[in-house]
């Protein structure tokens, strides 16, 4: 069972030629069997003659031209057209004739230009050589000549519907392909923000508080650890990042734990915020992604803190539940920086996309008494 899943494998990988080519010869091998002689198309109705050395060359001109159907299907039709017409005129009447409708099928499905011209020459060819077999004495007729013409120009319609058919299902699965690199892109930008932007804050701050430190060196070299650490988690975030865009790494997506967030605390009040944490419940079991999008609110939440209200008392407070986590920082706005969660928006606008997906709400506001709160409910 294993070698034959090998060998079609195999042979879907061979080239269309190869692949069209066997049907190609059994087509030319059943047209010249004595047995089947006179059991083809018998277009123009005339009387059938035997096989001889120009039916030979007539057969081969009709079938072996379908084995480049698909790579070249408007040389395919001309010359099985030429081979029918052969066929017909010397009244052959093999089992090759078939080879015409097919390559119709096939140049209406494969071919990518001239298809009008196409039609209007393989149409002005059938009229001739209507015309020829009537003069040599056809009882076919008007009716019988239309209605073949009207069985060739089904198949060649089948073609055309087999070919907007694949031409649709190619765009949807473009668009698929385009929506799912667009959600991917917004997707890394989100992790990039998130890790980039908390670390390079948290070392900005600790880097500008260093500057006032020259005459405490205990202190001094606290802080200056303290940056030292960060930036090693940051390159840490941003390596395991990067290795999930190589295609070729095996790396599996990080994805923070509510659990960490007592080591963000604390790294945030290296970096000179005083932070208050509460932690209630326990994580459920099953929590799953609300427990990553759980611990970027608070993440995104702090790096504001420390962006915009540097030294302002901040409050986290985290409760889970068997059904929902709900998270809420709130920063007072008599730190050095201003009281509103200003910026780019767009860490807060990920957030919103995070928790909205999960079918839970996120708010970011102002408080009336200055400072802003961060307040998010995911469903666990």
């Amino acid at each position: 069972m294993i070698d034959l899943r090998r060998a079609v494998e195999r042979w879907r990988r061979c080239d269309v030629t190869v692949r069209d080519l066997p049907f190609a010869l059994l087509l030319a091998v059943a047209s010249l069997v004595l047995v089947l002689h006179g059991q083809g198309t018998q277009l123009g109705d005339l009387p059938g003659r035997p096989l001889d050395a120009l039916a030979i060359a007539a057969v081969a001109l009709e079938c072996l031209p379908l084995t480049v159907r698909r790579r070249l299907p408007n040389v395919c039709l001309a010359l099985v057209s030429l081979g029918f017409a052969v066929d017909q005129l010397r009244r052959y009447h093999t089992v090759a004739g078939i080879a015409l409708p097919i390559a119709l099928l096939s140049t209406a499905i494969h071919s990518a230009h001239h298809r009008r011209t196409t039609v209007v020459l393989a149409s002005a060819a059938y009229v001739a050589l209507s015309v020829a077999l009537d003069r040599y004495g056809s009882t076919e007729g008007v009716a019988g000549f239309a209605t073949f013409y009207l069985v060739l120009a089904i198949a060649w319609g089948i073609g055309v519907r087999l070919r907007l058919s694949r031409a649709a299902e190619a765009e949807r699965r473009r668009h698929i392909a385009e929506t799912t690199r667009t959600a991917e892109r917004a997707r890394i930008a989100r992790e990039l923000h998130d890790v980039v932007t908390h670390h390079v804050t948290a070392m900005v701050v600790q880097a500008e508080a260093a500057r006032y430190l020259t005459a405490a060196p205990e202190r001094l070299e606290q802080t200056l650890s303290s940056v030292t650490d960060t930036g090693r988690r940051a390159i840490t975030d941003l390596r395991h990042l990067l290795d999930l865009l190589n295609p070729d790494h095996d790396a599996e997506p990080r994805t923070p734990a509510a659990g960490e967030l007592h080591a963000l605390v604390e790294q945030t009040r290296r970096a000179g915020q005083p932070v208050e944490f509460t932690e209630q419940g326990r994580p459920a079991e099953t929590a799953g992604s609300a427990e990553f999008v759980a611990y970027r609110v608070v993440q995104e939440a702090l790096t504001n803190a420390l962006k915009h209200a540097h030294g302002s008392r901040t409050a986290v407070q985290v409760h889970h539940s068997t059904k929902e986590i709900t998270v809420e920082v709130s920063t007072d706005g008599s730190g050095s920086g201003t009281g509103s969660p200003g910026g780019s928006g767009r860490g807060l606008a990920g957030l919103r996309e995070r928790v909205g997906v999960l079918g839970g709400e996120f708010s970011a506001e102002n408080r009336e008494e200055g400072g802003f709160v961060v307040r998010a409910r995911i469903p666990a």
